[in-house]
C-alpha cells in the first residue's frame, strides 16, 4: 500500500467522523478469568490473533489483523489479574471466582489527525473486577487497590480505572 492507497481507504472514515463525530466514538473491550490457585489469568480473545497487528477497522483496517489498541488492553488484563491473584493470595483473601472486565475509549477523531482537540489514544480505560469472595468489602476494596497499584500494565498507563462489584453466588 502506498500513500495514495492509504489517503483513499482513510478519506471516507475521515469525512464520516468529520460530519458525524459520534460515529468516531469507539469502546474497545477485554475480558479475563483469574486463576488464584496458580495466580494465572486466562484471556477472552475477542478478535483476531495477536500474530499480526493492523490498522482498527475504524481506521480502514480489514479487521483481519490484531489492532495494537486491543492488545494493549488484552496486556492490561492479563497484568492486572495476575496482579490481583498475588495480591488476594498474600492477603489470604478467600476469593471463589474472579473475573475483570476492560474497556477503553477511543475518539477516531484524534487517532486519524481530524481534530487536533481530540487526543489520540484512550479517554479513559476503566478496569472493572467481579469477584465472589467470603470477605468484606474493605479487603476486596484494599486488594483491587493494591491490584492497581503494583500491576506493571496499569501503572504504565496512568488513565486506568479500577473497582469491583460482587458475582453472583
Amino acid at each position: 500500500m502506498d500513500a495514495r492507497e492509504l489517503r483513499a481507504l482513510q478519506t471516507p472514515f475521515k469525512q464520516r467522523y468529520q460530519q458525524d463525530p459520534q460515529s468516531a466514538l469507539v469502546t474497545l473491550t477485554a475480558s479475563a478469568t483469574i486463576n488464584l490457585p496458580t495466580l494465572t489469568c486466562r484471556l477472552e480473545q475477542t478478535g483476531p490473533s495477536f500474530e499480526t497487528t493492523g490498522l482498527h477497522p475504524m481506521a480502514g483496517g480489514d479487521g483481519l489483523s490484531a489492532c495494537a489498541a486491543d492488545m494493549m488492553l488484552q496486556a492490561l488484563a492479563g497484568c492486572a489479574g495476575v496482579t490481583f491473584a498475588a495480591v488476594a493470595t498474600a492477603l489470604e483473601i478467600p476469593v471463589t471466582t474472579a473475573r475483570l472486565r476492560i474497556e477503553g475509549d477511543l475518539d477516531f477523531r484524534g487517532t486519524l489527525g481530524i481534530s487536533r482537540d481530540v487526543p489520540v489514544g484512550f479517554q479513559e480505560i476503566r478496569v472493572q473486577f467481579e469477584l465472589t469472595a467470603d470477605a468484606p468489602d474493605e479487603k476486596l476494596t484494599k486488594a483491587v487497590e493494591l491490584a492497581e497499584r503494583y500491576c506493571v500494565v496499569a501503572q504504565s498507563l496512568k488513565a486506568v480505572k479500577a473497582s469491583w462489584k460482587r458475582g453472583e453466588t
